[in-house]
């Protein structure tokens, strides 16, 4: 079982989680919905549908790109990013040992 699994199975699978997973795993990185849904296997509206809440709360930041596509990234300024940085990084440490 990976580290993913082992995540899984504390948290269950849902798409909001799936793809803050693949956020965190590729911070630093900017995205489109369109990115997102093909690396994480989630259809392109079920991205959609969880990214705003991400974006109310901050821990994603929305970029433009000419008048209609949307990009994305991690907002690693946001103090509860960090915290779920942290929380992944350490949870992963122990899950792998």
């Amino acid at each position: 079982m990976n580290e993913i699994e082992k995540i899984e199975k504390i948290f269950g699978r849902n798409a909001q989680l799936v793809v803050l997973e693949y956020l965190i795993r590729n911070r630093g990185t900017t995205t489109y919905l369109s990115g997102i849904a093909e690396e994480t296997g989630l259809s392109h509206s079920s991205v959609a549908r969880v990214i705003e809440p991400l974006l109310e709360i901050n821990i994603v930041k929305e970029g433009k790109v000419g008048k209609q596509i949307r990009t994305f990234t991690l907002n690693e300024d946001n103090e509860v990013t960090r915290l779920l940085i942290r929380f992944y990084e350490d949870l992963e440490k122990i899950l792998c040992d």
